[in-house]
């Protein structure tokens, strides 16, 4: 016979869970979408995006908001299989997302089948880039959702996989000069699009539109930052992720950053002296 009694488990269980599905923000709460929504490349499901490509169209989305400080993250599933000259990117840029902006990127680049998406990574400060990055990741980024984070305060600019430091810029200026930090608002925004003409093989791999749709999800829509209506200002030590123990990496972030650098990436524009003038390479490369 059924019985009436609740079990305590099931009750700590529904305490434990509740709080995460209420910290779990659908996507219309903080975005919106930027083109492509047609209901077909670009499908809101609530919680999970899907942004599909073909050969009509890819899509984008963005944050309602502008923000000049805070902790991003979006977990996302790139497309698999053959993804030649298929970017699928996520990334903060200030308004109007051109000219002299401020940016930083995650772009993971496609491939031929059996050979590894390359996640590339850039900023921009005042429209000056040319600060690529380039790693093969240690998981198959297609296979399952990972965490992509961005630590953006006064002090450092840190992007995460997962719980792993893959690139860090100090804040110097005013100590250094001619160095350059990202300091405008910027908002969140992610896209999926035709990138044939340099991410794959320097762009002697196309995109085969034959293997089309190409589909990417993103899940995580909650934002941990300033925002334009913040009555705090976003260098503030009140916001959490301003805080002393932010401000640096700790002695095991920086290991795993440095394992990242001398294991994984097979790109920097620190170490690629021949494409600056005279060889001087950009202040912030001393300073990591």
């Amino acid at each position: 016979m059924a019985s009436n009694v609740h079990q305590p488990w099931l009750l700590l269980l529904l305490i434990v869970l509740l709080p995460a599905v209420a910290a779990n923000p659908v996507f219309d709460e903080n975005y919106a979408p930027t083109w492509g929504a047609d209901g077909y490349h670009l499908v809101n499901q609530g919680t999970e995006v899907r942004l599909t490509m073909d050969k009509n169209s890819g899509a984008g989305f963005g944050s309602k908001l502008s923000y000049g400080s805070g902790f991003f993250h979006m977990r996302i599933k790139v497309p698999g299989g053959y993804t030649a000259g298929v970017v699928t990117a996520y990334y903060l840029s200030s308004d109007p997302d051109s000219g002299n902006h401020d940016e930083v990127d995650f772009e993971f680049l496609g491939n031929v089948d059996g050979k590894p998406i390359t996640l590339q990574t850039n900023v921009f400060v005042n429209g000056h880039g040319d600060r690529e990055q380039r790693l093969g990741l240690w998981f198959d980024p297609a296979a399952d959702f990972h965490d992509y984070k961005i630590l953006w305060n006064p002090y450092q600019l840190v992007v995460f996989v997962d719980e792993t430091p893959i690139r860090v810029m100090r804040n110097m200026t005013g100590r250094v000069p001619e160095y350059e930090f990202p300091a405008k608002r910027m908002r969140l925004r992610a896209s999926l699009w035709d990138g044939s003409g340099w991410a794959t093989d320097g762009g002697r791999t196309k995109i085969d539109w034959n293997r089309a749709p190409f589909t990417a999800a993103f899940r995580g829509f909650g934002v941990d930052a300033c925002a334009n209506t913040s009555a705090t200002p976003c260098g503030s030590p009140d916001l959490w992720w301003n805080a002393r123990r932010y401000r640096r990496l700790s002695a095991e972030q920086r290991a795993a950053y440095e394992n990242v650098k001398n294991t994984y990436m097979n790109y920097d524009y620190c170490t690629d002296k021949d494409r600056f003038a005279n060889g001087n390479v950009p202040a912030e490369c001393s300073y990591d």
